[in-house]
């Protein structure tokens, strides 16, 4: 009779079989994988089959092998290849054969389910000249889940796998427990599931006893420049010759991005020689294209503000004042008790930052913890500001409250939604056909709900708004890098014509909005 064993092994992850448990804290793979993964070990490495025929026919969208990729170079595994094949049993039997003789580590995703076009388990047992075979444990496990034991019904063929397989069940943190269904592998053949929400589930619960054993781990700097790669590309190849044994570079366009048009990616075994090829490039490139972006402005903004402040930056008084009227709202009323007026535009976006990075620094945002958003939806608002808007919700932690109509009507609904918030804190600024007569603590008018009316940034020209997002590298809507320099409805919006220029091949173009020089058209695009 089949009998299994339950071993618990390091960092929690256990392995069934019906063969000899190994009773050491070795890696798994190092349990099951091929005689020649023990000398790839130091710097392994893995392959990823991606199965199923609607991914081959664009059914369904892979993003299975972008986690995969990204949680295998975070554990110092380099993927040297990815193959999307269809459910066909030869097919997935020879790809399997080929990566598992070349790859430390060998990573199916789909076709284990119990319909006709689920054949991975009888490709990856064609592979190694293994059979099939109903596997009690995993039957009994179906048996529970689908509440049948009739060994030739479809969901048995989940319990149907090559006799040489283990079970690898993860550790669920949360719960404390085993994972309830294991990873079925063979050899250093690992097979996941398609569904992406469960591959990622199982990678997790199993990946730290999975690939911890070799101890490596990639060193990796970023790079970011303004200019195109034609004018650098020199430089990078003399890095390339002078580093190649050491050091693997990536060049990579970005075509649309508000700070850089290049990201330099440099890859090495060890730090010293990442650093060396790093002052390399940043001695021999071009200064004027060097760009020290910021990939995280949210973190610890609070402190990148008060640097701004503290500096000779002609900035400095103007986000100082700002500053103090955010901290003395936020000193005055609860979180509950205020709300953030957004609605994508820049200088919201502006103000935003500025609370949200206060609000953090007072430890007023726990994980659960939102800030509540007030927008007013235009009639007609644009794709772009609307993906930004949600982009922000989670950028910033916010629970967005949207309403349409006028902003009266709006705010009287919003009131009556939340009638705890006292406070509705503004990207208002003087210079706005509503911002005259504004004070920066300001309450609203007797026809008005009841509210008090905070505009930190009131006293902020044009330039001070786009030099404070800038500086911080503050994400922002796209639309303003296409020379829009006001957002309303499509309908009343286009680019301002002061930006407008011919590129070289005679098209019309617009710069971007931080570059308008005078800033009294700011609005000429509005109609």
């Amino acid at each position: 009779m089949f009998t299994s064993r339950l071993t618990l092994l390091r960092n929690n992850v256990f392995v069934k079989t019906g063969m000899n448990v190994a009773q050491n804290n070795r890696p798994l793979l190092q349990q099951t994988g091929p005689a020649n993964c023990q000398q790839k070990i130091k710097q392994p490495t893995a392959g990823i089959l991606i199965i199923g025929d609607e991914i081959l026919k664009a059914q369904t969208r892979d993003t299975n092998s972008h986690y995969l990729c990204k949680r295998l170079f975070d554990f110092g595994i380099r993927v040297e290849k990815v193959s999307v094949l269809k459910d066909d049993v030869d097919v997935i039997a020879n790809e399997v054969s080929s990566f598992s003789s070349l790859y430390t580590y060998v990573i199916t995703s789909g076709g284990i389910g119990p319909t006709h076009d689920d054949v991975t388990f009888e490709g990856v047992a064609r592979a190694f000249g293994d059979e099939l075979i109903l596997h009690p444990e995993l039957a009994d496990i179906c048996k529970k889940i689908f509440k049948t034991d009739d060994p030739g019904s479809p969901a048995m063929r989940l319990a149907t796998i090559p006799s040489t397989a283990r079970l690898n069940y993860g550790f669920d943190r949360q719960k404390g427990l085993p994972s309830r269904y294991p990873v079925v592998s063979v050899r250093n053949v690992f097979v996941f599931p398609g569904v992406p929400s469960l591959l990622e589930r199982n990678f997790d619960m199993l990946a730290q006893d999975m690939f911890n054993g070799s101890g490596h781990r990639f060193e990796v700097s970023e790079m970011y420049l303004s200019c195109d790669e034609v004018k650098f590309a020199p430089v990078l190849n003399q890095a390339v010759d002078k580093f190649k044994d050491d050091v693997v570079f990536g060049s990579y366009p970005e075509y649309f991005h508000s700070y850089y048009k290049v990201r330099l990616t440099l890859q090495a075994d060890k730090a010293e020689t990442l650093h060396d090829a790093e002052a390399f490039l940043k001695a021999a490139l071009p200064q004027e294209c060097l760009v020290d972006f910021d990939q995280a402005p949210t973190n610890d903004a609070a402190t990148k503000i008060s640097r701004l402040v503290e500096s000779t930056s002609p900035l400095a008084k103007q986000v100082s004042r700002a500053r103090k009227e955010v901290d003395a709202c936020l000193a005055q009323y609860s979180l509950d008790e205020i709300c953030v007026s957004f609605n994508g535009g820049k200088d919201c976006t502006a103000l935003l930052h500025l609370v949200h990075a206060a609000a953090a620094d007072k430890g007023l945002l726990a994980p659960d913890t939102k800030l509540t958003a007030f927008y007013v939806k235009e009639a007609k608002p644009f794709p772009q500001v609307e993906e930004f808007m949600k982009e922000a919700a989670i950028r910033y932690n916010l629970n967005v409250m949207t309403y349409s109509g006028c902003i009266r009507e709006a705010l009287a609904k919003f009131k009556a939604d939340f009638p705890k918030v006292k406070v509705i804190l503004m990207g208002q600024r003087s210079t706005d056909p509503r911002g005259v007569g504004l004070r920066h603590w300001t309450p609203t008018d007797a026809d008005w709900p009841a509210m008090m009316r905070v505009c930190p940034i009131l006293e902020w020209s044009y330039s001070d708004v786009w030099a404070f997002i800038r500086s911080l590298y503050v994400p922002y809507c796209k639309l303003y890098d296409r020379g829009y320099t006001s957002l309303g409805s499509m309908d009343v919006t286009l680019p301002n014509p002061e930006l407008e220029e011919t590129d070289r091949l005679g098209r019309v173009v617009y710069r971007p909005a931080h570059t308008l020089a005078n800033q009294n058209t700011e609005r000429i695009g509005r109609r």
